[in-house]
């Protein structure tokens, strides 16, 4: 969820409301904040326009003009940000202080249209990723057989509410910017693509919707179902190591580093399924985006988490060749290819990972 919300924050965002000359205000009622509360309006990390006001017997007022509606978030004193999409119009936000209960947001139609799609998704998103993280932690046996049919259908749920959206709202510019944040809940450049078809050519045209379209043809670009992109680099030894020299078996091309906490913590997930499945024709290629002169860390990390499988790198951190051959902008992140070298698999983490390898190769029992 963190890196939804953070894409959420970063992705400019168009929405359908009106983009008059008369600018936007923004006004607010605040219980419980004393007076003097300083109120930002950020976009991407900076202050926008009117930057920020103080509260005054629980009010404040913001204005300024923006050229397109967009995602923003105000930050109340020390409080956590709040998600706000600002447009030339007058927008309300109403709240207090000690409640649980999220803030009035009113005014903005793109908001209203998030707030709509939040409300399905967010639960079973949440409900997905806790699960995940049990699964982790469960032994073999029936429990986490029960336990992975649950996920699945939690993330089979996680799709039918974007599809749902999509389908409702083409006319929305909310809808490019969901397609995009909530791509990471299934990596398919097929699926996606075949949703954005079904946006109106108004949304594909604005700004959102060629963001959304540049993604497309970048993430095509090692996607599922093409061939694997070959390459080679030196491995421990410094020997020269092709990923076409694993053809006719499956390899998990895995991108990581020393440095990388998240891989770090993947690695024990790794390990199991390598053990697992390492006599049923499937390895792993490590490919790591470690920096320059520091092979001793990388060496070291790859005998403390156990790795034994083959690894590679060129130690030129992100301008690792490989790296920068498959696009890769963040780890950890992976790779399935199968006999004939073709992507069967992309950012198998978790559960995922075996669940994948248990379709292709056969399990007895799902779990460790």
């Amino acid at each position: 969820m963190k890196r939804l919300l953070f894409l959420l924050l970063s992705f400019p965002l168009l929405v359908n409301a009106q983009t008059g000359t008369k600018g936007y205000t923004i006004e607010g009622k605040l219980d419980g904040y004393p007076d003097g509360t300083i109120v930002h309006l950020y976009k991407n990390g900076e202050n926008v326009e009117s930057g920020s006001a103080k509260l005054l017997k629980s009010k404040f007022a913001l204005k300024g003009k923006v050229d397109e509606p967009m995602l923003c978030f105000l930050i109340i004193g020390e409080d956590k940000p709040i998600e706000i999409y600002v447009e030339n119009a007058i927008i309300t936000i109403k709240g207090k202080k000690s409640q649980s209960a999220p803030f009035e947001i009113s005014g903005s139609s793109s908001h209203k249209d998030f707030a709509e799609f939040l409300k399905g998704f967010m639960p079973i998103s949440q409900q997905s990723s806790s699960l995940a993280a049990t699964i982790n932690k469960t032994v073999p046996g029936a429990e986490r057989d029960a336990l992975m049919i649950t996920y699945n259908n939690l993330q089979a749920g996680i799709q039918n509410e974007i599809d749902k959206f999509i389908k409702a709202k083409p006319r929305s510019y909310v809808s490019a910017f969901l397609l995009r944040a909530t791509y990471q809940f299934k990596e398919d450049i097929t699926l996606l693509e075949n949703r954005y078809k079904l946006l109106d050519a108004s949304i594909k045209n604005s700004a959102a919707g060629k963001d959304l379209a540049a993604f497309i043809a970048e993430s095509k670009i090692g996607a599922v179902g093409t061939e694997a992109i070959d390459f080679s680099q030196a491995d421990t030894m410094g020997n020269p190591v092709s990923l076409s020299s694993f053809r006719g078996k499956y390899v998990l091309v895995d991108f990581w580093a020393s440095w990388c906490g998240p891989c770090r913590s993947e690695n024990p997930n790794v390990v199991e399924n390598f053990k697992k499945f390492s006599s049923k024709n499937f390895t792993v290629l490590g490919v790591s985006l470690d920096r320059p002169g520091q092979k001793a860390k990388w060496l070291e990390a790859i005998k403390e988490d156990k790795l034994t499988w083959t690894h590679v790198s060129d130690l030129q951190f992100w301008n690792n060749a490989a790296a920068v051959l498959y696009n890769i902008k963040g780890i950890p992140q992976n790779i399935l290819v199968d006999p004939q070298g073709m992507i069967v698999g992309k950012n198998l983490r978790g559960p995922a990972l075996e669940e994948k390898l248990c379709e292709l190769l056969g399990c007895e029992t799902k779990g460790f």
